[in-house]
């Protein structure tokens, strides 16, 4: 049965706007509870036959935003398919026939039907030609890039209504693929600032340390001193902790080295954690075993919510966007990431500890006192070696500065 859920007062206004417009943006920051609200309208959505798309930027949140809308909706008479390249127990294809067969024949016996695809495969859906309710852009600062932006403007003039939800809006000064291009995203109908967020009891603020060495790292050293230092951090944490920690790696070659050509890997299990790593390139392994997607997202997860579970997960720009890891205490960053992808990467440990946020609904604790909670904080470390370093921690704070204490959703241009 699906389960239910009481939405916070901004998640209220959000969808209050949505319900009042049928195409526009909504700014939330990560952790805000972005996907409840596109669950609370789709829902509404479908208290009549409908066809519903829903947009992530990769497999892997495609599939984990499918997770989530089916623990809420009732899938008695919601027909499910996935039109991407990715592994799924659900139907799936990229072929515009099936996918138009395989819609039109649940609306055709007055059922509905729920797509779940990336921006990279949406161009299928729309060649498909099928009528589109309702389209639900996830992280949607990822329609602005080029090869996406064609296909996302033909969705938002072929559907009823469509919304686009990012907590790093992209825009434009010269051309119109920004999101301040109205005609296809809509105006902003929602913006809620990450200070209210945090007075709430919907997410903890970010903590940036900064490691200091005297060592220089060089293109040869790289892998190397890059490995010292994760075990470093991991030495300088509580052990009466179970820490879960995210590394953001510089590539996936120097990440390669690091697994492969040190002992990182064997002074992390000597200190009781599991390693996991994600790269498009060399796939996804849960410590020494090569899986597929569903099944490191499945484990990811469950380890998240496993209170006791010590773990250290590497990726290169997979797990920054919107992927949700319960549980994640530290990020740890080897590079220096644009705008959008710091102020993406620091959400992947700013949301609440699960019996925090309990004890916050029965009162127990009050909301925005983070100094009652068991997790306080996000930690965010970042190494300053003596040529490398000292920009991404001074970018970072100011980032951090701009949305946790001002209150300023982080702007990119396309």
């Amino acid at each position: 049965m699906p389960v239910t859920f009481a939405l916070r007062p901004h998640q209220q206004r959000a969808l209050d706007a949505m319900l009042e417009n049928p195409k526009g943006q909504v700014l939330v920051p990560t952790g805000g509870g972005k996907t409840i609200i596109m669950i609370q309208n789709a829902i509404r959505q479908l208290q009549n036959p409908a066809t519903i798309v829903v947009v992530a930027p990769r497999i892997l949140l495609a599939e984990q935003l499918c997770s989530e809308f089916l623990e809420f909706i009732d899938t008695s008479n919601v027909h499910v398919m996935h039109v991407h390249s990715g592994e799924t127990h659900h139907f799936s294809s990229t072929k515009t026939a099936k996918i138009q067969l395989f819609n039109n024949t649940a609306r055709a016996a007055g059922e509905s039907c729920i797509i779940f695809t990336t921006y990279h495969s949406l161009h299928r859906v729309i060649d498909s030609g099928i009528d589109i309710d309702c389209a639900y852009f996830d992280e949607a600062h990822n329609a602005c890039t080029r090869n996406f932006f064609t296909a996302v403007a033909a969705c938002s003039l072929h559907s009823r209504s469509s919304y686009y939800f990012t907590a790093t809006p992209r825009t434009s000064r010269n051309h119109g693929r920004g999101m301040n291009n109205p005609m296809v995203f809509g105006n902003v109908i929602c913006n809620v600032p990450a200070p209210e967020l945090i007075a709430n009891g919907s997410i903890i603020p970010p903590k940036v340390i900064a490691i200091e060495t005297n060592i220089d790292r060089t293109k040869d050293s790289a892998a190397q001193v890059d490995a010292n230092t994760v075990s470093s951090i991991i030495d300088s944490l509580d052990d009466s902790d179970a820490a879960k920690v995210l590394v953001a790696a510089p590539s996936s070659k120097i990440l390669g080295r690091m697994l492969g050509q040190s002992d990182m890997l064997q002074q992390l299990k000597d200190r009781g954690y599991d390693v996991m790593h994600i790269t498009s390139k060399f796939g996804a392994y849960v410590n020494d075993k090569k899986v597929g997607r569903e099944v490191f997202f499945d484990t990811l997860t469950a380890w998240g919510k496993d209170p006791s579970r010590k773990f250290v997960v590497f990726h290169y720009s997979i797990l920054s966007e919107g992927i949700n890891v319960p549980g994640l205490t530290h990020c740890i960053l080897l590079r220096n990431l644009n705008v959008v992808e710091m102020a993406q990467t620091i959400g992947r440990v700013i949301r609440i500890d699960r019996d925090d946020a309990a004890d916050i609904a029965a009162g127990k604790i009050p909301a925005g006192q983070c100094e009652f909670y068991r997790k306080s904080c996000g930690f965010v470390s970042v190494p300053v070696h003596n040529n490398h370093g000292a920009a991404t921690i001074k970018r970072l704070q100011n980032v951090v500065d701009a949305i946790f204490l001002k209150g300023i959703p982080p702007l990119s241009l396309v």
